[in-house]
């Protein structure tokens, strides 16, 4: 199996059957409406937003309900149960919607429907899903959608490959101000708790000419944040000849006055020579995001994430000190298979000792096709449910006072919307990442502001609008 650029010849015939659905769509007596709903990560809904620039070539108008949509589309995600059975509910729910309006298209795609068990389960229980297809096949949406409508039979394709490169497919972004740009897809890390690796390929980045030409035009039309997307963004370009580092310079050098930030960040990849990139730049984002999982080496040697404390301890501590306002946010599992309480205490001093801002914690979820689905796993949920809780009390006392730091420091603040805090307050993210709720007027919004910090919250900073006169 090997990665393949798709073709423009392909591209061509995909924009022909754009124009072959959009006649079919024209005979509605009425205005075509899709529903579509992406779950899970960023790259999904980046994934998403191709979809519905797809769809809206097509001939359809967004609608925020499934409920008089005459197609609807369920983009889905792998990394949790959770997910899973959301989208299983959903679509279950759908039943009644499709006996109502026979001619109403259902379709289900992504990462979930690529594993060959949910794809059994999905056609099996759920017969009046008329397509399902998977990752590598999205640029194909609209031949397969037409086929739909031609033959009116059933489609389901999810093809067995590395992956694919497809560019230039329309984009519908949801958002003026802020938007994602998908650099690398797939992973070739193989941590034994993660599907990605099967869902989503083998690593395999865009070319940096693409990716600079697309941030480029996205600053030139006035987007204010950036955000760069990989499963390891830190593995970009070592097929291209331009790692992360070298590309993260190229971007933050454009004229104007934007924010770059990335994710995710894997910690065996992540280098002094990025950190002295970000902290060198102008407009990279002080927020770094990394996943740490376990404090405990016995438990990292079994998640096959290939490093240890003691190195990503170093890698801390050389981002503090080059970059003194940075961020810190990380990942945390527990319960993972064959964990003690003992390694779990690791955890927690690993905690004390870096200090995150904040962490993103959740109970180990098995996922059939892993290895860790194979491995022991002895402790009970109810036990696991108390460590999660014991984690959660430790990092909510080290967040509660951690923005602390940033009282009296004025920060420059990207506006966003009306307050997290109070709505007569506009909210926004500083260069840390960090929701700020200041008073400000509605011209404000999408615009950057400077605002002097006078209160931290654990989740949010308080601050004063500083008018130009103060400056």
């Amino acid at each position: 199996m090997a990665v393949a650029a798709v073709s423009e010849e392909e591209l061509r015939e995909q924009r022909f059957f754009m124009q072959r659905v959009r006649a079919v769509t024209h005979t509605f007596d009425h205005k075509p409406l899709a529903f579509t709903h992406s779950y899970g990560c960023q790259q999904n809904v980046s994934d998403g937003e191709k979809l519905d620039g797809m769809l809206s070539e097509m001939g359809f108008e967004l609608t925020d309900t499934p409920d008089n949509a005459d197609l609807v589309l369920y983009n889905t995600c792998a990394v949790r149960e959770n997910a899973e059975n959301r989208v299983f509910g959903n679509v279950g729910a759908l039943k009644h919607a499709k006996r109502r309006n026979p001619e109403m298209v259902i379709a289900v795609c992504g990462c979930m429907v690529q594993q060959e068990h949910i794809a059994r389960r999905m056609k099996e229980r759920f017969p009046y899903v008329d397509l399902i297809f998977g990752t590598h096949v999205l640029h194909r949406f609209p031949e397969m959608l037409y086929g739909i409508y031609e033959k009116g039979s059933r489609t389901v394709c999810i093809p067995e490959c590395d992956g694919v490169l497809a560019e230039g497919l329309p984009v519908r972004r949801s958002d003026s101000v802020k938007a994602s740009v998908p650099i690398m897809y797939g992973c070739n890390n193989f941590c034994t708790y993660c599907i990605v690796p099967k869902v989503r390929g083998r690593e395999r980045s865009r070319g940096p000419a693409e990716v600079i030409a697309e941030v480029r035009g996205l600053i030139e039309k006035g987007y204010k944040e950036i955000l760069l997307l990989g499963q390891n963004v830190n593995s970009y370009g070592k097929d291209k000849g331009m790692a992360f580092p070298q590309l993260l310079r190229e971007l933050d050098g454009f004229d104007g006055e934007y924010v770059i930030s990335f994710m995710t960040s894997h910690p065996k990849d992540c280098s002094r020579e990025l950190i002295d990139v970000i902290a060198g730049s102008r407009h990279v984002s002080h927020h770094l995001h990394l996943p740490v999982q376990s404090g405990s080496d016995r438990i990292l040697k079994l998640m096959n994430r290939h490093y240890d404390t003691a190195a990503y301890l170093d890698l801390v501590d050389y981002a503090r000190s080059r970059i003194p306002d940075m961020q810190l946010t990380t990942d945390i599992i527990v319960g993972f298979p064959g964990e003690t309480y003992e390694d779990f205490r690791m955890t927690l001093e690993l905690i004390e000792r870096v200090k995150y801002d904040s962490a993103f914690t959740f109970i180990y979820s098995r996922r059939e096709g892993t290895k860790a689905a194979e491995m022991d796993d002895p402790v009970s949920d109810e036990e696991k449910g108390r460590w999660f809780r014991e984690l959660l009390d430790v990092q909510g006392r080290i967040g509660e006072n951690a923005y602390a730091r940033y009282v009296g420091q004025t920060l420059r603040v990207l506006c966003e919307g009306r307050g997290r805090t109070d709505e007569k307050l506009l909210t926004g993210k500083s260069r840390q990442n960090i929701i700020v709720d200041f008073a400000g007027g509605d011209e404000l919004l999408g615009k950057f502001a400077d605002v002097k910090i006078t209160k931290a919250l654990p989740w949010a900073l308080l601050g004063e609008l500083i008018n130009e006169k103060e400056k």
